[in-house]
């Protein structure tokens, strides 16, 4: 049975709570609109909202402006605008550990070595290690056997008093300020989860696979704040480390779940009404494995837990959303000969529809606008295409490469420009080749899980398409 969590709050942001545009996001016609956000949007500006935006910060003072800055956030359009947290902290950390005490007193000092941790509640529990954790000072909550990690974080977060609850990983070790930078979106009272973000540990024993690990994590959801939601940007944050409101959490995390349980938390928190957000100003460091054996393993391990979204949250696990209009253009494209030229007319009749729905009233179609809309989109696509090629449906595409030549040339072709869009940002800080293997491994361990984890539960929702929301 999924624990349930309960519907947020009506309350609107606070007085004083400020956000500001999101540096992405785009003025257009002459201010009165917006564009931006992922899914990627175009919000029209009434007069009064230009006015309170002019500046590109908006700091609420009253209910319309607090439903501005709601709708802006919740859009991708705009960020919360705050200033680090100030004054004693109503968090109580709550620490999953097994058979790691080295780890666990490196994470204890860093606690304790930062102000604005020092002296806070902690809970840690031993979820099963081989020989007892004992902490002279620490509350320690101990399970015989071993129930998994999100069994761990609920029987933390059963024990706690506090408003708030920060859930730490025992392999990581968060930077001086890192709570302080996540404390104040919590002045929003439909937020639920703020999450920062994971880097890799300095020092330790490098490995083959480390300079690729420190620059494309998994855990690491990049240099933007966002907020977090399925079908976005950033769909998920990891558990490794969050900031969570007690009340909003529920029964927690759910236990069944060995793998994907802290995208599930996110995921049902976002139907209930909540707000997660991702905070990349506070950082946590984190252990990444240096092996490249046991570092395949877990990205094998992490596909397996498509299957278990995909029954409890549908298409929103889905690997490739496109619209069929996008997929019948890219459809003609990869035929070839006529083909790409119904291709363009398909774009061309895409942009002409845009063009008609973006129009303002007593103004012309704005078609250039529309086309590049439009070539945009279908250029995001196609990278996304490209990436299921290669990650999602590898199996696939090599049983069609091997039985057609062409199919074999798009194939090879899909994962040089893979590799490529995904190294160029990266550029100087791992090399192409390094990167370029290590990239296809890790889609193939990670295919290989997903594939493996959809055959055991003889469901293949997680390998299907889906449609973008409306």
């Amino acid at each position: 049975m999924t624990p349930d969590v309960p519907a947020a709050p009506r309350d609107r942001l606070p007085d004083g709570y400020a956000v500001r545009l999101d540096p992405r996001t785009s003025r257009r016609q002459g201010g009165r609109a917006l564009l931006g956000g992922s899914p990627l949007r175009l919000m029209r500006l009434r007069p009064r909202a230009q006015e309170l935006l002019t500046s590109g910060r908006l700091v609420v003072r009253d209910a319309a402006g607090a439903a501005l800055a709601a709708r802006l956030l919740d859009a991708g359009l705009a960020v919360p605008d705050l200033p680090p947290a100030t004054g004693p902290a109503d968090v109580t950390v709550v620490i999953p550990v097994r058979n790691r005490p080295d780890a666990l007193c490196r994470l204890l000092t860093a606690l304790d070595e930062d102000p604005a941790t020092r002296g806070l509640p902690i809970v840690v529990v031993d979820d099963g290690s081989a020989a007892p954790v004992r902490l002279p000072g620490v509350r320690v909550v101990r399970h015989d056997t071993a129930l998994g990690p999100a069994a761990a974080r609920n029987a933390g977060l059963r024990v706690a008093t506090t408003e708030f609850v920060a859930f730490l990983d025992s392999d990581c070790v968060p930077l001086t300020g890192w709570l302080d930078r996540l404390r104040p979106h919590l002045a929003d009272p439909r937020l639920a989860v703020v999450a920062p973000r994971v880097v890799a540990l300095p020092g330790g024993r490098p490995g083959w696979v480390t300079p690729y690990e420190r620059v494309q994590s998994a855990l690491d959801m990049g240099q933007h704040p966002a907020p977090v939601r399925p079908l976005s940007a950033v769909s998920y944050v990891p558990s490794v480390a969050l900031l969570a409101r007690r009340a909003a959490l529920g029964d927690g995390f759910d236990p069944s779940m060995r793998v994907a349980e802290d995208v599930d938390l996110v995921w049902r928190l976002a139907a209930a009404g909540w707000r997660v957000r991702y905070e990349p100003g506070g950082t946590v460091a984190h252990d990444h494995p240096s092996r490249t054996v046991s570092w395949l393993r877990r990205r094998a391990y992490y596909g397996t837990g498509a299957a278990l979204l995909a029954a409890r949250h549908g298409a929103a696990v889905a690997p490739v959303v496109i619209a069929p209009q996008t997929a019948l253009a890219w459809g003609l494209a990869l035929a070839g000969g006529r083909g790409r030229g119904a291709a363009i007319g398909v774009l061309a009749l895409g942009a002409g529809r845009l063009a008609r729905r973006l129009r303002a009233p007593d103004e012309a179609a704005p078609v250039g606008l529309a086309l590049q809309l439009v070539v945009r989109g279908h250029g995001m696509a196609g990278a996304t295409l490209a990436r299921a090629v290669t990650r999602h449906h590898w199996p696939l595409a090599v049983v069609v490469a091997v039985i057609s030549r062409p199919a074999r040339r798009w194939v090879l072709g899909a994962a040089a420009v893979d590799a490529v869009l995904g190294w160029w940002p990266h550029r100087h800080r791992v090399g192409p080749v390094r990167y370029a293997v290590a990239r296809r491994l890790e889609d193939l361990a990670y295919g290989t899980g997903l594939w493996w984890g959809a055959l055991r539960a003889r469901n293949l929702r997680a390998l299907l398409p889906a449609r973008p929301p409306r």
